[in-house]
């Protein structure tokens, strides 16, 4: 054997750089070899970082401040397959931190991550660029970005896809997306709906929860729900709502059964089925809040509808109710106060919740929930609307104490609801007259800035006013005030309502005086000058106020009519321009002695009347049919009195020389005052007459109007019949209306709209 050899080892390349591992414990080195020009380094570095954020919230801090984000951008479009992988893994990480995904937004990334959902990616790929997008879809404007830039279609594909992971990150961030209409639009455009049903049999309850929390938005248009009905989407959600190991998700199931029950073809479908029996017998049994509270909104949803309405009594969906109103739980007790309220619209439901209803709510009225007290209110407020019934049950159930409490709740929604049941009650005089208390707990709702419920406070007021005690117990609560400051209102419902307050308020004087003082009177006039704000009730308040304040009445209007009766203390100060206050009795007395003319007081004690005139006057006063002989004969002795008390009769021509002027005068020295009691005027001119007149008249209850001409002109207008003609009996002729002649032919009758008798009311 010959001698071997040894063969020698050849050098290595010097252009080539020797192996060299690095064992960094510092992210900021490891950050910096993103920047790396080798594939190896770089999978390495995003493998580090995404290991390190993996571990808390304060890595993913810290990465940002070292510049991580920006390197990792360029690296999840990288050609190196194992790269783009573990880069997308450190995106999907860190986006769930907010100032990440801040600068993830600035950064536009989304595009780039949604290229990574596309079918040749691997699925680990596809797990973290959903989970990144999952995370952004959190914020509006990424929100957007995604439904722009092609993100739903790419993330709908990966509902079907083999990971359970990909699953889930795809559909929390369609989840977010359909918060917005567009994107609702596109999942049925793009037939989501089968892929998500199929999420509903997933064997992870996240999953099946989050399909569920998606359906329960999209199912808000009714587009969806034909089409999740014709994919027997129903028969999904019924299978998960009958299993009990599915109880964590019958909150969710339910919110989209709640929405399908708006359309009437599905009512119709579940009640076939026997699925409406099952939900509610589902909803009565459960000893969940949640389920019960959703059981109530699917059936308030559904009862907006009036054929719905008709199914569910037809189910006597009454009695589901009443026995959730019993339940521990504020929320069930809220949403089915609210689905009564909803069902009130069918008649049949809502006498069947006065039987056993009103008492509950009644007793929720008082409830420490705020949300309860307001829910109550609205289901008693509709119950009661148009049913006297229901309003005696009300009060029967011991309602208006805890009512008249209400008015003073903090919700808004509780305080006018309470104000309408009150009103409703109101309707029948017997539960009126029971009804205590409210004028003063009504004040502070007066007060209120929102308009609902100043708008049925005054609608309270105008439903109890009708009764003296309460309208003093409004005036002695300093409730006046407060109502005539909403006869300012802009809101058109609430200055009717108020109006209408006023209106009956003013049946008594010393509440229209009140009135007057405080404004309403001037408020009124301004209201209606204007056709815009003039409304059914405003003129009427006016009258009414007027009815009750005479003196202004005639100095406004220059006209009494015969149901507007003088008493003492009316004073005719003179017509007054429009606009221009009226000053008091008291206001008037005091003044200085004047120039003007003299204001003229009545103020008497009722005078005795023969048996003979009484007689004729309630033949007039209580509508009888009086001879005109009779009532000639009677206006002849009144007018003569009051001719004879005044200077007698004046001839027509010697009307000049008749110095009436001088004599009041005198009177006004005398006493040192502008105010003339009427009793004192010894020569008088028509507008003393005239007024004398008509105070007798009304005391001995003859009907007699007070009309104020030009030029200090003034008459009396009486209704006669005329007695029938000969030879005619029992013929009723229509009555005729006469001015009364008190100056220069005392006792005479003109029939009106006769030469002389416009030659009596004109110069």
């Amino acid at each position: 054997m010959g001698k071997k050899v040894k063969k020698e080892v050849e050098p290595p390349p010097k252009d080539v750089f020797d192996p060299l591992s690095i064992e960094s414990k510092k992210a900021a080195t490891v950050v910096l070899m993103l920047n790396s020009p080798e594939e190896e380094v770089l999978a390495k570095a995003c493998d580090a970082i995404y290991k390190f954020a993996s571990k808390g919230d304060e890595n993913k801090v810290t990465l940002l401040s070292l510049g991580a984000v920006e390197p990792l951008f360029k690296l999840v479009s990288h050609e190196d397959p194992l790269v783009r992988r573990n880069a997308i893994m450190v995106f999907g990480i860190m986006a769930s931190n907010n100032d990440v995904r801040k600068l993830l937004r600035e950064l536009d990334v989304t595009n780039s991550v949604i290229a990574r959902l596309a079918p040749e990616e691997d699925i680990v790929v596809h797990e973290f660029a959903s989970l990144c997008l999952a995370h952004m879809a959190v914020e509006y404007t990424s929100k957007v970005q995604i439904f722009e830039q092609g993100g739903l279609e790419p993330l709908i594909r990966l509902l079907s896809s083999p990971d359970p992971d990909v699953k889930k990150n795809s559909v929390e961030c369609i989840y977010h997306l359909v918060q917005d209409f567009q994107s609702r639009a596109a999942v049925r455009e793009l037939n989501a709906i089968p892929a998500l049903l199929e999420l509903l049999k997933s064997e992870y309850p996240v999953v099946q929860l989050l399909a569920l929390k998606t359906f329960g938005v999209i199912s808000n248009d009714r587009e969806t729900r034909i089409i999740l009905r014709e994919n027997q989407g129903l028969e999904h959600l019924f299978k998960i709502l009958e299993t009990k190991e599915f109880n964590d998700l019958h909150v969710e199931a339910l919110a989209v059964v709640a929405n399908c029950l708006e359309d009437v073809d599905t009512m119709q479908l579940i009640q076939q089925t026997g699925g409406l029996k099952k939900l509610l017998s589902f909803a009565e049994m459960s000893t969940i809040p949640d389920i019960q509270k959703n059981a109530a909104k699917a059936i308030t949803k559904a009862a907006y509808d009036p054929e719905n309405r008709k199914i569910l009594h037809e189910e006597e969906i009454e009695k589901c109710l009443i026995t959730l109103l019993g339940t521990d739980n504020d929320g069930a007790k809220a949403a089915a106060s609210q689905a009564i309220s909803a069902m009130c619209e069918n008649l049949a439901s809502k006498d069947a919740f006065g039987i056993q209803g009103i008492p509950q709510l009644v007793q929720l009225l008082s409830s420490e929930n705020e949300e309860v007290k307001e829910a109550a209110a609205i289901a008693l407020a509709n119950l009661t609307t148009g049913s006297p019934s229901n309003a005696s049950a009300v009060a029967e159930a011991e309602g208006i104490e805890p009512l008249i409490n209400v008015l003073s709740a903090k919700r808004d929604g509780t305080v006018a609801n309470a104000a309408a049941i009150l009103t409703n009650m109101a309707m029948q005089e017997p539960l009126r007259l029971s009804i205590h208390g409210v004028m003063n707990a009504i004040v502070e709702p007066l007060q209120s800035t929102n308009s609902l419920v100043q708008s049925k406070a005054a609608l309270t007021v105008a439903a109890l006013g009708c009764d003296a005690d309460a309208r003093t117990e409004l005036r002695n609560a300093s409730g006046l005030e407060p109502l005539v400051k909403l006869l300012h209102s802009k809101n058109d419902e609430v200055r009717r309502n108020a109006c209408w307050a006023v209106m009956v308020c003013a049946s008594d004087e010393l509440t229209a005086v009140e009135l007057c003082r405080l404004g309403a009177l001037d408020i009124l006039e301004e209201i209606n000058l204007s056709t815009g704000r003039k409304n059914n009730f405003s003129e009427g308040a006016l009258d009414k106020l007027l009815d009750n304040n005479l003196s202004q009445k005639y100095s406004q209007m220059g006209y009494l009519s015969s149901s507007n009766i003088i008493t003492d203390g009316f004073y005719d100060y003179g017509q007054v321009k429009p606009g221009v206050k009226l000053l008091s009795l008291e206001e008037l007395s005091i003044q200085e002695l004047n120039d003007h003319r003299a204001i003229i007081l009545v103020n008497a004690k009722l005078p005795e009347v023969s048996p003979s005139a009484e007689d004729k006057s309630q033949d007039l006063y209580y509508g009888r049919t009086a001879s005109s002989s009779s009532i000639r004969k009677s206006s002849k002795e009144r007018t003569r009195f009051v001719a004879d008390k005044m200077g007698g009769p004046i001839e027509r021509d010697k009307l000049h020389e008749f110095s009436w002027e001088l004599h009041i005068s005198e009177i006004e020295f005398e006493l040192k005052c502008n105010v003339v009691p009427i009793g004192k005027i010894k020569k008088g001119t028509f507008y003393h007459r005239a007024l004398l007149f008509k105070v007798i008249a009304d005391r001995i209850g003859i009907g007699c109007s007070l009309v104020r001409g030009e030029y200090g002109r003034a008459w009396n207008e009486v209704k006669l019949v005329d007695d029938s003609p000969q030879g005619i009996t029992g013929l009723l002729l229509p009555p005729q209306m006469y001015i009364v002649d008190l100056m220069y032919q005392p006792g005479c009758l003109m029939k009106q709209g006769s030469a002389e008798a416009d030659h009596y009311q004109r110069i």
